[in-house]
C-alpha cells in the first residue's frame, strides 16, 4: 500500500491507494487509486508525500480512479470526448441530478422538465424523448434498462463521467449518443459517517446521512439514505396549489469483499422513490416566449418505486483482468397526466409500468499488452426485460359534449318536431390498453489496442449486437351513446378490440477504428476516431388510442341500429403491427481531437470537431389523426456536426481553479417528409429538434483559507420544438454562485441559483386536442437561495 497524500490551502487529507506494481507511467498502463477524501482544491503530491505544484491541474482519473474493467486507458488518453465531475465539483455546482450537471457539458442536454419518469438526454443532434434512449447509463458498472429509472437523485457520488459520441463497441445498443458513468462512494476507501443537511427557498429540504466501516480488514460495508423534497416553483392557475412540489427518499447498501489471489466481489442494492405533482405546461405565448401559469383540469403526477441491486465479481491475474456483473432491476410507477393541458377536459391518461429486468456481463481485459504492444478487451451481455404497461386513455366531456350534440341533431332532424324536443344524447369515450413489451438483447465484443510506436496507438473493435422485442397488445376502444327519446332510454356501445402478438429481431455488427499520437511527455495527444451508433427498433403502445378512435369514427353510424363490434381480419392487423412498428435508428460518427496537457499541467486544454450521419432517425411527434399522444416515427436521414472546447486551470499557487466549455451543433434534416399526398410536409434542411445549437459553461472558484467563494454560469439555445421550426428557444443564461467555509469536521455551503431569475422555457410542445393547434411549454426555475450543513465524523 503506498501513500498518497493531498493538500489544500489549509489542511492536509491523506488517502490509501492499492498501486498495481506492474503499471507504468512509461506504458500508460492504469494504476486503480481510490481516494479516502478530497482536500479543497483536489491536488496531491507524488508517492513520497512531496508536495506537488500547487498550480497543475489533474485529471479526475488521477485523483478518484475506479476500476474499470472494460478499459485499459485513462479517458483522455483515449480517442474520444468526455468529461468528468468529482464529488466536489459537484458539490461547487450544486448539482442533485443529472439533469442539473448536464448544462456544464458541450452538447449534452438533459432538460429539467416535466417529471422524474422525463428522461430525455441528447448529445450532438441525437436524443430521444420516448421508447429507446440514445444515451446509456451506468450505475456502479450496471446497465440502467428502463428509461424511466435515468432521472434519479444523486447522493454519496465520488465521480460521474460523460463520454459523448457512440460507445456502441463496448457498451452495445442505446449508446449511439453517449454514455453517462455514475460511482457511489467506494465503502472499503471511505470511513466514518457522514451527515448532509440542506435548506432552501420554496421549502427546499434535504436530509442525507451514510456511514462507512471495515468490518475486518477484508470487508467494507456501506449504508446511505436520503430524502429530498421541495414545495414547488409554479402555482396552478386559480388556485394555491403548487403543479411541481415533490417528495423523494432512497437508500443505498453496498458489502464488498476482498478474496486471496486477486478475487474480489460487491453486493450493492440502490432503492428510490418518488411522489410528485408533474408536467407543469402552460400556454405558450409565441409572440413574448413566455409560458402562462398551469392552468389543467386536475394536476398531473407522478409516483415511482424502483430498485437495482447487483453482484460484481472481479479477478485480477497475471495476464488478465476478469469482470463478472449481475443484476436485478425493478421498477414500479404510476403516471397521470392532463394530455391537453387545458382546463376544458378533453383527454387524459393514466399509465402503469411495471418492470423487471436481469443483465449479465463477462468481461476479460488484458493486464500487460501481449507481446509488448497489444492491449485487448472482449466480453459478453446478456438482458431480458419483463415489461407490463396499463394505460389507459379517458375522454373527456369537452370531447365527447360535441359528438353527443352532433348525434342529438342529427336524430332531431329526422323526427317529427313534436318528438325532437324530448331528445338528448350522452357519449362516454375511453380506450382501455394493457401491453407486454418483454424484450432481450444479446452482445459479443472485442477491441484491440495496438502500440504502433512509442507514441502511436490504433484501436479497432467490433461487436455483434442481437435483439429480439415483441408486442402483446389487450386492447380496445368503446363509445357508448346513450339516448333519450320520450321518456325512454336506450344505450349503444360501439368497440373496436385488438388483441394480437407481433415480434421482431434486430441484427447490428458495431465498429470502431481509432488512432491516437501522443505530443508529449505530459500526455498531450491528438486523434482521430469512427465509430457505428445504434438505437433499438420497437413499437408505439400510445398511438393505439388513435388508431382505434380512428376505427371507431369510421364506423360511428353503425351504433345508431343497436350495439357494434367492429370486425379485424388478419390484413387488419398486419396494417396495424406495421404502424405501431418503428425500425433501429444507426449513425456513423466521424471524429478529430486533441487533449493538450499545457505549460507543466497548469492548463488542460480538449478539442474535438465531429460529423455524424443518421439513418432512420427515430422522432417523438404527436400521433397521427388526432394527436392522441406521442408516438415514434423514423424521418429517413439527417447529419450534425459541430465542435466542442473545454479549458481549465489553476493559478495563484492553487488559490484560483476556473474551467471554460463551449459546444456547437448543426443538426439538420436531409431526408423527411411527413404525410402523404397533398398534405405532405418536406421537412429536409429542417434543424432537428430539441437540440441547443450553442451550449456554454463557465465556473471559478477563489480559495482564502478556509473560505471559498465560486461562480458559475450556463448558458444554451437556440432550441427549435418542432420538426417545422416553428417556434423556438431562443439563448439564455443562467447564473449561480456559493460561498463556501470549511471547519474541517462541519462545513456550510450558502448557495443561489438563476440569481438574475432568468426566464426561459425548458421545453414546449404543440397540441390540437380542441381542433385548432395550441403551444405549451414549461418555465424554467427561477431564483432560489439556500444553505448546506455537511458534518463527517
Amino acid at each position: 500500500m503506498k501513500k498518497i497524500v493531498f493538500y489544500s490551502k489549509k489542511s492536509v487529507c491523506i488517502g490509501l491507494a492499492a498501486v498495481a506494481l506492474q503499471a507504468s507511467a512509461a506504458d500508460n498502463e492504469r494504476a486503480t487509486c481510490s481516494v479516502l477524501s478530497l482536500g479543497t482544491n483536489e491536488k496531491f503530491a507524488d508517492a513520497n508525500g512531496l508536495l506537488a505544484d500547487s498550480s497543475r491541474v489533474y485529471d479526475i482519473d488521477e485523483v478518484v480512479v475506479v476500476s474499470q474493467p472494460k478499459e485499459n486507458f485513462r479517458l483522455r488518453q483515449q480517442s474520444l470526448s468526455s468529461t468528468s465531475f468529482g464529488s466536489y465539483q459537484m458539490q461547487r455546482l450544486g448539482s442533485r441530478d443529472l439533469r442539473e450537471l448536464s448544462c456544464y457539458v458541450p452538447n449534452f442536454v438533459m432538460p429539467n422538465y416535466g417529471s422524474r419518469f422525463t428522461n430525455a438526454m441528447y448529445v450532438r443532434g441525437i436524443g430521444s424523448r420516448i421508447n429507446s434512449p440514445a444515451v446509456g447509463i451506468y450505475l456502479d458498472g450496471i446497465p440502467v434498462l428502463s428509461k424511466a429509472a435515468f432521472n434519479l437523485h444523486h447522493y454519496q457520488t465520488s465521480r460521474i463521467d460523460i463520454l459523448r459520441g457512440p460507445q456502441g463497441t463496448l457498451y452495445g445498443q442505446n449508446s449511439e449518443g453517449g454514455l453517462v458513468r455514475i460511482y457511489s462512494r467506494d465503502a472499503y476507501d471511505s470511513k466514518g459517517t457522514y451527515v448532509n443537511l440542506g435548506l432552501g427557498s420554496h421549502f427546499y429540504r434535504n436530509v442525507e446521512a451514510a456511514h462507512y466501516m471495515k468490518l475486518s480488514p477484508r470487508i467494507a460495508l456501506g449504508v446511505a439514505a436520503f430524502y429530498d423534497g421541495q414545495k414547488g416553483f409554479f402555482h396552478r392557475a386559480g388556485t394555491s396549489d403548487y403543479a411541481d412540489n415533490y417528495d423523494e427518499a432512497g437508500g443505498k447498501f453496498n458489502l464488498k469483499f476482498r478474496f486471496d489471489r486477486g478475487w474480489s466481489m460487491d453486493l450493492l442494492a440502490n432503492y428510490q422513490f418518488v411522489y410528485q405533482h408533474a408536467f407543469p405546461y402552460g400556454q405558450l405565448d409565441l409572440n413574448s416566449g413566455k409560458a402562462a401559469l398551469p392552468n389543467t383540469t386536475f394536476p398531473g403526477l407522478y409516483r415511482r418505486n424502483m430498485l437495482l441491486s447487483g453482484v460484481n465479481l472481479r479477478h485480477e491475474g497475471a495476464k488478465w483482468d476478469f469482470a463478472s456483473t449481475t443484476s436485478y432491476q425493478f421498477l414500479d410507477d404510476n403516471m397521470k397526466m392532463d394530455q391537453d393541458y387545458l382546463p376544458e377536459d378533453y383527454l387524459s391518461l393514466q399509465q402503469d409500468q411495471l418492470q423487471n429486468s436481469i443483465t449479465q456481463e463477462f468481461t476479460f481485459k488484458s493486464r500487460q499488452p501481449f507481446f509488448g504492444f497489444w492491449h485487448l478487451t472482449q466480453g459478453a451481455f446478456f438482458s431480458h426485460v419483463w415489461l407490463k404497461t396499463n394505460g389507459p386513455v379517458k375522454f373527456g366531456s369537452a370531447l365527447t359534449k360535441p359528438i353527443g350534440n352532433v348525434i342529438q341533431s342529427q336524430m332531431q332532424h329526422a323526427m317529427p318536431p313534436a318528438m325532437a324536443n324530448g331528445v338528448s344524447v350522452n357519449v362516454d369515450m375511453g380506450a382501455p390498453g394493457l401491453f407486454h413489451t418483454p424484450q432481450s438483447n444479446l452482445g459479443l465484443y472485442h477491441e484491440s489496442t495496438f502500440d504502433l510506436s512509442s507514441r502511436l496507438k490504433a484501436t479497432l473493435g467490433l461487436r455483434y449486437d442481437f435483439m429480439h422485442t415483441s408486442i402483446h397488445y389487450d386492447t380496445y376502444a368503446y363509445m357508448a351513446m346513450t339516448a333519450k327519446v320520450m321518456g325512454r332510454e336506450a344505450t349503444y356501445t360501439l368497440r373496436s378490440m385488438l388483441d394480437r402478438k407481433t415480434g421482431d429481431d434486430y441484427n447490428q455488427l458495431l465498429p470502431k477504428f481509432g488512432l491516437s499520437y501522443q505530443l508529449d511527455e505530459q500526455g498531450s495527444n491528438v486523434y482521430a476516431t469512427v465509430s457505428k451508433g445504434y438505437r433499438a427498433g420497437g413499437y408505439n403502445i400510445q398511438m393505439f388510442s388513435d388508431i382505434l378512435q380512428t376505427e371507431l369514427n369510421a364506423n360511428r353510424q353503425h351504433a345508431m341500429r343497436g350495439n357494434y363490434d367492429v370486425p379485424h381480419t388478419d390484413e387488419d392487423y398486419d396494417r396495424v403491427n406495421q404502424t405501431i412498428a418503428f425500425k433501429p435508428e444507426t449513425s456513423w460518427n466521424y471524429e478529430v481531437g486533441t487533449h493538450l496537457n499545457l505549460f507543466d499541467h497548469r492548463l488542460h486544454f480538449d478539442l474535438s470537431a465531429f460529423y455524424m450521419q443518421v439513418r432512420n432517425q427515430q422522432l417523438s411527434v404527436m400521433a397521427g389523426t388526432y394527436g392522441f399522444g406521442r408516438m415514434m416515427v423514423n424521418a429517413g436521414k439527417s447529419h450534425s456536426c459541430g465542435i466542442e472546447a473545454a479549458l481549465k486551470g489553476q493559478a495563484f499557487d492553487g488559490a484560483f481553479d476556473w474551467g471554460v466549455n463551449y459546444g456547437f451543433t448543426r443538426a439538420v434534416f436531409d431526408e423527411y417528409t411527413d404525410g402523404e399526398g397533398d398534405k405532405a410536409v418536406n421537412y429536409k434542411d429542417k434543424k432537428v429538434p430539441y437540440v441547443p445549437q450553442h451550449t456554454i459553461a463557465a465556473m471559478a472558484d477563489y480559495h482564502l483559507g478556509q473560505f471559498t467563494f465560486g461562480l458559475n454560469m450556463n448558458a444554451q439555445g437556440k432550441t427549435y420544438w418542432d420538426n417545422a421550426n416553428t417556434y423556438s428557444q431562443k439563448m439564455y443564461f443562467v447564473m449561480g454562485a456559493h460561498c463556501d467555509i470549511d471547519f474541517s469536521k462541519m462545513s456550510i455551503s450558502i448557495w443561489g441559483k438563476n440569481l438574475t431569475d432568468t426566464n426561459y422555457n425548458t421545453f414546449a410542445v404543440d397540441n390540437a386536442a380542441t381542433g385548432k393547434k395550441l403551444y405549451f411549454a414549461q418555465r424554467g426555475n427561477p431564483f432560489q437561495c439556500g444553505v448546506d450543513l455537511k458534518f463527517h465524523f
